[in-house]
């Protein structure tokens, strides 16, 4: 309906623009999409005395209206409160003192041209377990590689560690249904079969960790946490993982028995060769270390064990 002007003459101030000849408020970062013939816009920010200023977010403008079909959103750079955090927002800046996050996200959102309502389905986060290598010599990658046999479960936030010239170890990470794993898995580049290392401890899980190689095979793992970092944390991990990936040669099990038993053999060891003595007495240091930490670890587990009871 168009607006009445007033009476020639009059003093009264010009009326505002009735609703059907407003226009969109100026904004950029915004997204727009025609549909018939409607045109939708949503979002965007505005500037205010140099600050930037972004749109409401429940507030969707369309010029001229014409019933259509469904229009799904996704993705863009938004905020989001800190127990709103999960595995589809990347995070890029803090606000610390309000609890807010800035970054990028791929939430889905569905506008229905019908119904003029929004709504927001449920995706399911998808984590994978293919294999990719990139040629150092081309720099092309490979595309997915396929194999047969068992594979592990998907995951990410796991380590990948070269053990030898044709053989990699996978540790840790967290699967597609949120939980932290501890599982190992070895991969045979030139088999290109994977082969699970059952005589690992399940009860070990690591996400966001370090792996590297030790000198006889052996993966070090350190730190990461235990947990499914957007939901729960309960503290970051300091203890040291050593995970043996192929048997230890016969002097390192000859030094860790030494090293294990330096009370039983006090009188012998003075009888290795010098050489051989200084690995021996760093073997007996290693696992004094271990043996004290160990007590103190029990100490406190007991402890904690009377404070519940």
């Amino acid at each position: 309906m168009a607006a009445e002007a007033p009476a020639r003459g009059s003093a009264s101030p010009a009326p505002s623009p009735p609703p059907a000849f407003r226009v969109a408020e100026e904004r950029s970062g915004h997204c727009a999409v025609v549909d018939g013939h409607a045109l939708y816009v949503w979002g965007g920010y505005v500037s205010i005395e140099e600050n930037e200023v972004y749109l409401p977010n429940d507030e969707l403008w369309i010029y001229e209206i014409d019933s259509g079909l469904w229009l799904i959103y996704f993705g863009g750079y938004g905020c989001r409160k800190q127990n709103e955090l999960s595995d589809a927002f990347d995070v890029h800046d803090a606000f610390w003192e309000g609890q807010i996050f800035w970054g990028w996200h791929n939430d889905v959102h569905v506008f229905d041209t019908r119904t003029q309502t929004w709504s927001q389905p449920s995706v399911k986060q998808t984590r994978m377990n293919d294999l990719h290598f990139l040629n150092l010599d081309t720099w092309c990658w490979s595309g997915k590689i396929n194999m047969t046999g068992e594979i592990p479960r998907e995951r990410s936030w796991h380590t990948l560690t070269p053990i030898t010239e044709d053989k990699l170890f996978l540790f840790g990470g967290l699967s597609s249904d949120n939980a932290p794993l501890s599982d190992g898995w070895v991969y045979g580049v030139a088999a290109n079969e994977w082969h699970q290392l059952v005589y690992l401890p399940k009860n070990r899980p690591r996400l966001w960790h370090t792996a590297c190689l030790g000198k006889e095979g052996e993966v070090m793992v350190f730190g990461g946490s235990k947990d499914d970092l957007h939901f729960m944390d309960t503290g970051h991990c300091s203890d040291l993982l050593i995970f043996q990936t192929q048997p230890y040669s016969l002097l390192r099990l000859s030094l860790d028995c030494i090293g294990k038993n330096a009370v039983l053999l006090e009188k012998q060891i003075s009888w290795l060769p010098s050489k051989l003595l200084e690995q021996a007495v760093d073997k007996i240091t290693f696992w004094a270390a271990v043996n004290y930490r160990q007590g103190k670890n029990a100490e406190v587990e007991g402890q904690e064990q009377v404070n519940f009871s």
